[in-house]
């Protein structure tokens, strides 16, 4: 979770959100951050940008031996996203009470009708990841 808090920060002007690819040896696949406001893309959210690096460098789209770490909870089209790779396991720092879609207002990821649930470990460093989005938004207001 250091290394995903270590991405989100490069986010930019964007929200700090960090992602990583893990495969089951361990070894990490791929790093995104958010990239929606660099590339003017809605879809560019962490998660997004990091399954389809980790997808390209593996040359298939299964990715259901590895495990995507994230600093906040995955909304609703990266849980879609995530259940599309067939990624066995997400974890993640942050909760995200107004979108999130991995436990708190939606729980897709963990749905059996999509396809096999994926294993979600919540509240990893959720101070840190949590912490690092306060400090950009107020940064924003101030």
């Amino acid at each position: 979770m250091r290394a995903a808090i270590a991405e989100a920060a490069q986010s930019g002007d964007d929200v700090p959100v960090g992602a990583l690819i893990v495969s089951a040896d361990g070894e990490v696949i791929a790093f995104g951050h958010n990239e929606r406001e660099a590339d003017h893309d809605p879809t560019a959210h962490a998660e997004i940008v990091v399954i389809r690096r980790a997808a390209k460098l593996r040359k298939d789209w299964r990715l259901e031996d590895c495990t995507l770490v994230v600093t906040l909870e995955p909304c609703v089209m990266c849980a879609g996203a995530i259940v599309a790779a067939r990624i066995g396991r997400v974890v993640f720092g942050a909760w995200d009470s107004r979108v999130g879609a991995s436990g708190s207002l939606y729980d897709l990821i963990r749905d059996a009708r999509l396809g096999a649930p994926a294993e979600v470990i919540s509240g990893v460093l959720e101070q840190e990841c949590s912490s690092q989005l306060k400090a950009f938004f107020e940064s924003k207001r101030a």
